[in-house]
């Protein structure tokens, strides 16, 4: 009966995931779950997961199976023979089911979806970290790390040699000397870590449909590149024509009007990584969202070489976003494709939110 309960469980856990899997280009856009419990889980509303179930008509229906009927009469149709027909009800619809869905299987549901290769971090220098591994077996240890198998066999083996042992009557009792215990080896094991920076520009041409954009968009990015990863550490930057960091609640609903400098997010973003992150430690992401209007083709300029030559050169992957503004020009796009090459380099164009699908894709599809 347990095996049967949990291959009827195993099956619906796969109908739900090839449900959220269906619709999830919804979920990336409408951003209907996006909001983590304290056990890493998120509430997925899933439509339309129907369990087989007996439903009865009334009395005086008529149909094959419902009592009177002639070959060919139609199933479940009611006593005037029209579909829909009748008083309103007062039993409620059917509703979405919610499931709770681990981050883990969420991030792998995303990778199948947009076919995500796997983050090869970078040949940097790893984060040592130590665990235990029970693999060897001792003669003494708690009580909580008895090895029932291997002190039934000790304890078999006594009474073998002793001459004690009756297969007739075959009672095994364990004595102090046939106790065993599983025992601890420390081992190390790399661990790679990874920090990753989110600038947003939060000028006055940004609206908050902008930001919500920007909200669903680092959701998904953050929830791949933590499947990927040990640790992962989160930093957000926010600028206009100055740029400060801030905490996650401030960076999503923070208002604020000026002008824009976007070398401002890049120095800041540098000044965090020199202070805290050395590059042979840490796996590095930075992803920056802005309408692309910059104050000053000079700061442009700016913003170019620092990239060139400070930026890029420690990320693993710089990605640039840039969502439509009624009041952006975009031109910070067209600068960036027009004067900039590199491997770890992505840009995306953000029209609406239906576009945030394929710039997940765009951004992560390197696997960087």
């Amino acid at each position: 009966m347990v095996i049967n309960i949990e291959q009827d469980h195993g099956r619906f856990r796969q109908i739900v995931r090839g449900k959220i899997k269906e619709n999830l280009r919804r979920y990336v856009t409408q951003g209907e779950m996006i909001v983590p419990k304290a056990n890493g889980t998120v509430s997925v509303p899933v439509p339309q997961v129907n369990l087989p179930m007996f439903r009865f008509s009334g009395k005086k229906a008529g149909g094959v199976g419902q009592g009177d009927g002639e070959p060919g009469d139609p199933v479940g149709q009611g006593e005037d023979g029209e579909e829909g027909a009748g008083e309103a009800g007062n039993q409620p619809g059917e509703h979405a089911l919610e499931v709770e869905v681990q981050l883990e299987e969420l991030a792998e549901i995303l990778g199948e979806a947009l076919e995500l290769p796997r983050i090869q971090p970078r040949g940097r220098k790893n984060l040592v970290a130590t665990s235990d591994k029970y693999t060897s077996i001792s003669q003494t240890g708690p009580e909580s790390l008895s090895h029932f198998r291997r002190t039934f066999r000790e304890a078999l083996k006594r009474e073998i040699a002793s001459g004690t042992y009756d297969p007739e009557n075959p009672v095994i009792v364990p004595i102090r000397a046939d106790r065993r215990y599983r025992a601890a080896k420390e081992v190390e094991s790399p661990q790679n870590n990874a920090v990753v920076l989110y600038l947003m520009d939060v000028s006055g041409s940004m609206g908050d449909e902008q930001k919500e954009v920007v909200r669903l968009e680092s959701f998904w990015l953050d929830t791949w590149i933590r499947s990927q990863y040990k640790g992962v550490d989160t930093r957000y930057v926010i600028h206009d024509a100055v740029a400060r960091e801030v905490d996650r609640d401030t960076f999503f609903h923070v208002r604020e009007s000026g002008g824009t400098a976007i070398s401002s997010a890049y120095k800041k973003a540098l000044e965090i990584l020199e202070a805290e992150y050395p590059v042979d430690q840490w796996n590095i992401y930075l992803f920056h969202f802005s309408d692309g209007d910059n104050w000053s083709v000079d700061d442009t300029k700016e913003c170019l070489e620092l990239l060139k030559s400070e930026i890029l050169t420690r990320a693993n992957l710089f990605a640039y976003g840039q969502v439509n503004s009624p009041y952006g020009s975009g031109q910070f796009l067209k600068d960036l494709r027009a004067n900039l090459e590199a491997e770890n380099l992505v840009t995306s164009h953000i029209e609406n939110r239906d576009g945030i699908y394929e710039s997940i894709k765009t951004f992560l599809g390197k696997g960087m």
